[in-house]
């Protein structure tokens, strides 16, 4: 774990928020929307929390450790938080969230790779969208957005109680509109702009939100979140072939039950959880390694202990990195002021010799009069990878946008 590190080192630096959209193509994290506290922005959605602006998109060079920030165009989606968002085919994809007027269930994607970052919102050609709601997560599996849970509202005449798919908030309803957790799973074709419910098999989970999910080859995985008033470290596992769910009994110890967390993919076999708000309402800093052929939970060391995290995002990098970017380190419900925007990497494996080299040339290259004049011998593809790695570890003043 010793070349973990924790970075935000160009002049330009996004603003802290919880809450946002962000995932990692080509070594470009892309970070969109979420809230913050109303010292920050001018687009209030309660009396000490705004919406950041939805014209925008962050987008940080892994590579290089620099920030640039660019304006969005077209069909843009409404500023909110809690949407759940993905990439597919080079495309962003966000679905759901919470607005001025509560939760939505609209569906918006934005080209990444064309540089123009023009919003397009969706309009169905068949089957029935998702009801309305927020902290929700998502697979994506041939081509295709699986949609899990959430926290939303619900006419009481659309609520079949007796499958148990939607749990109702008691303390939530206006009329005949009831909110509440819910276990469903849609799925969202791109290519037919298509909604449709599959049928699943098996004992689901029950529903939630705020929980997490993780996509390993043909299975999604499902891993704790809130469940009515209390909060679960349970997981489980939703073959996306056969639609046929099953639950995961550890074979040994578990981390403690939360919410909030996030939940990556790093190996064929392997799952990382990280932070969250635990079942005594503690922002948590743990780190657990879930080997899914074993069924074993392996809590993991690392630097950032000082550091937890809840309602933040995590991306998958390359050689089994995990970039967790954002989030809050308070319990949001009542102190809702330590939003952060640092960028904290994970290294879960021992990396690659050519990264190990590549990385000491271009923190060394600097003070070492002899390394640095000797770079223009290396082959012309790799020294430009080698002096982009250079502006990574190069000091630069910050200033926040």
């Amino acid at each position: 774990m010793d070349s973990a590190f924790e970075r935000h080192c160009s002049e330009l630096v996004a603003r802290e928020r919880s809450g946002h959209t962000a995932l990692l193509l080509d070594q470009l994290l892309y970070v969109w929307g979420g809230y913050v506290c109303c010292c920050y922005s001018l687009q209030s959605i309660a009396d000490d929390e705004v919406f950041l602006p939805n014209d925008e998109v962050w987008v940080y060079d892994l590579e290089r450790g620099v920030w640039e920030v660019f304006r969005m165009t077209g069909e843009v989606p409404p500023s909110m938080s809690g949407t759940c968002g993905c990439s597919l085919n080079g495309h962003m994809y966000i679905f759901g969230g919470c607005d001025d007027d509560g939760q939505t269930n609209q569906i918006y994607c934005v080209n990444l790779s064309d540089g123009k970052y023009e919003w397009k919102k969706i309009t169905h050609d068949g089957g029935s969208p998702p009801s309305p709601r927020d902290k929700l997560s998502c697979w994506v599996h041939n081509g295709r957005i699986i949609y899990f849970g959430g926290y939303g509202h619900k006419l009481l005449q659309d609520i079949d109680r007796r499958n148990r798919s939607f749990i109702l908030d008691e303390a939530s309803w206006v009329e005949d509109v009831f909110w509440g957790w819910n276990n469903e799973v849609h799925m969202f074709d791109p290519t037919q702009a298509s909604w449709s419910e599959p049928q699943t098999h098996g004992r689901a989970p029950a529903p939630r939100a705020a929980h997490a999910s993780a996509t390993l080859g043909n299975k999604g995985y499902v891993c704790g979140g809130r469940v009515m008033e209390t909060r679960t470290s349970d997981i489980h596992c939703l073959d996306l072939d056969s639609w046929t769910w099953s639950e995961i009994v550890p074979a040994s110890a578990i981390p403690v039950g939360r919410s909030w967390h996030t939940l990556t993919a790093v190996s064929d076999s392997a799952l990382f959880l990280f932070g969250g708000l635990s079942v005594d309402c503690k922002p948590m800093s743990d780190g657990w390694l879930l080997d899914v052929e074993t069924k074993k939970w392996r809590e993991v060391e690392h630097p950032f202990k000082n550091k937890p995290r809840l309602w933040h995002t995590a991306c998958a990098g390359k050689d089994s990195d995990v970039i967790v970017f954002g989030g809050s380190c308070d319990y949001i419900l009542l102190v809702d002021t330590g939003h952060c925007n640092d960028a904290l990497v994970f290294q879960l494996q021992p990396y690659p010799l050519f990264r190990i080299c590549q990385d000491f040339i271009a923190k060394n290259a600097s003070a070492h009069r002899r390394l640095r004049e000797q770079l223009p011998l290396l082959p012309p593809k790799l020294l430009k990878v080698v002096q982009r790695r250079m502006s990574f570890y190069r000091p630069t003043k910050k200033k926040q946008h």
